[in-house]
């Protein structure tokens, strides 16, 4: 697979290359040079193939440059082997389950994904690979656990003190061994500022061999792929043949994903991208002005994003024509009133808890399936983290009925052990240089 970067489309790299090196010297983000699509009567016959195969399927068409077919079969074997449940709440309305995994976050799939390519990588390399990454909540949980342990990497995780939940922050910083996390005095934005000036750090970079697990390397995004065509499959064995997708956005990497899939050739009749308050891309689609702002706090602040890094990502597949691009993508913003109220709506209505994420994906999914006049299509809205990662949310009613996992519990005994730092990259810098 050949990438270029979103800022100089002459500047062309290998796979290799984009997973190691992230961020372009430029600035841009890495995007595939061309995808072809899938085959179009496996796609019609993916009812018959398993998550496994499906995920197979898809890694070796893009990847097989780069890896023999025992190889992605292996690694797929080991990331994915857990499932991604497509539950319906209505006859033409379900939820897909991305929370079954180890950090219970949909960000396990490309976290795991990205590490064992990155191990594959580093082996041939010989070299200790340096992780850097920022989170708002749940990529950091996914990137220690898909991460921890693997032979060859070193992971320090940014994330914004107050800014995430008990349980998201001790899944960042309870692992030890090759795991580091350091605190920051400030936003998410301000984590992945820090991260983005890391890699455009040319001392720094000349002593680290630093990388990113963020939803700006190449390698999280192949993955997330995956569960679009797995979703595709169950609804089909449902006896449907149309699909859209309500996505919770962030950082955009998640529906940026979706669009991939289409892209190889599933055939999805609509995206809607919900959000909370952090409503650049809705403002935009509405204004056609895209102004990024400062983050603000919600209660879905794995979504506290002002300046979504993969909407260039998004520009550039749709080969930045807004009039094609606002046909296929809706996107809506909600209060946190709205995902209180939601959540409790939710339990109300299918006994089914939400996390606030999902509670605002299934918020636009309601409304977009009241547009829809097709029952023949079914509408679904992506669950990207288990309701035990929020206690703080719910209404105590809710709150004693959400069942921790039993890794939760036992997450619960161990000790936090962080790193507090002031929004300062010479300090990072410092920091990193000092402990390498």
């Amino acid at each position: 697979m050949k990438l270029y970067s979103t800022n100089n489309h002459q500047n062309i790299v290998d796979f290799q290359q984009a997973v190691f090196q992230s961020l372009p010297e430029d600035n841009g983000l890495y995007m595939p040079l061309s995808v072809e699509k899938l085959n179009q009567d496996w796609i019609k016959s993916i009812q018959n193939y398993s998550f496994q195969e499906i995920a197979k399927k898809i890694s070796y068409e893009l990847l097989k440059a780069e890896f023999s077919e025992k190889e992605i079969n292996d690694l797929i074997d080991e990331v994915i082997n857990f499932p991604a449940p497509l539950v319906f709440l209505e006859e033409d309305l379900a939820v897909l389950e991305l929370f079954h995994g180890p950090s219970f976050a949909f960000k396990d799939f490309g976290a795991r994904f990205m590490s064992r390519v990155m191990a594959h990588f580093s082996r041939k390399e010989d070299q200790l690979l340096d992780v850097l990454v920022a989170t708002s909540g749940d990529t950091g949980g996914a990137v220690a656990l898909g991460f921890l342990g693997v032979e060859g990497t070193r992971v320090t995780i940014l994330y914004p003190k107050g800014k995430v939940s008990p349980i998201q922050e001790l899944q960042l910083t309870a692992n030890g061994n090759n795991i580091r996390a350091i605190e920051i005095e400030g936003t998410f934005d301000d984590c992945q500022a820090l991260v983005k000036q890391a890699f455009l750090d040319k001392d720094l970079i000349g002593r680290l061999n630093l990388t990113s697990a963020n939803s700006i390397n190449i390698a999280r995004l192949i993955p997330q792929s995956f569960y679009y065509f797995e979703a595709f499959a169950e609804a089909k064995r449902k006896g449907f043949e149309k699909i859209s997708f309500v996505v919770p956005s962030g950082n955009f990497g998640n529906i940026t994903a979706g669009i991939l899939a289409s892209i190889l050739g599933l055939e999805v009749k609509q995206f809607v991208a919900a959000t909370n308050a952090n409503d650049t891309v809705p403002h935009f689609l509405e204004t056609n002005t895209y102004s990024p702002k400062s983050s603000v706090q919600t209660l879905s602040n794995a979504m506290d994003v002002g300046s979504p890094s993969n909407w260039v990502r998004v520009m550039e597949f749709f080969e930045h024509d807004l009039h094609v691009l606002k046909k296929k993508l809706l996107s809506k913003s909600y209060s946190d009133d709205e995902t209180l109220k939601a959540i409790n709506e939710i339990h109300e209505k299918y006994n089914y808890i939400a996390c606030p994420h999902t509670a605002i994906a299934w918020l636009a999914a309601k409304e977009y399936q009241a547009t829809k006049k097709d029952k023949s299509e079914v509408t679904v809205f992506l669950s990207t983290a288990h309701p035990c990662k929020f206690p703080d949310v719910f209404p105590v009613h809710l709150r004693d009925k959400i069942i921790d996992p039993k890794e939760v519990k036992e997450l619960k005994l161990k000790k936090s052990l962080k790193v507090e730092m002031k929004n300062n990259f010479s300090e990072l810098k410092e920091w990193l240089i000092r402990n390498n």
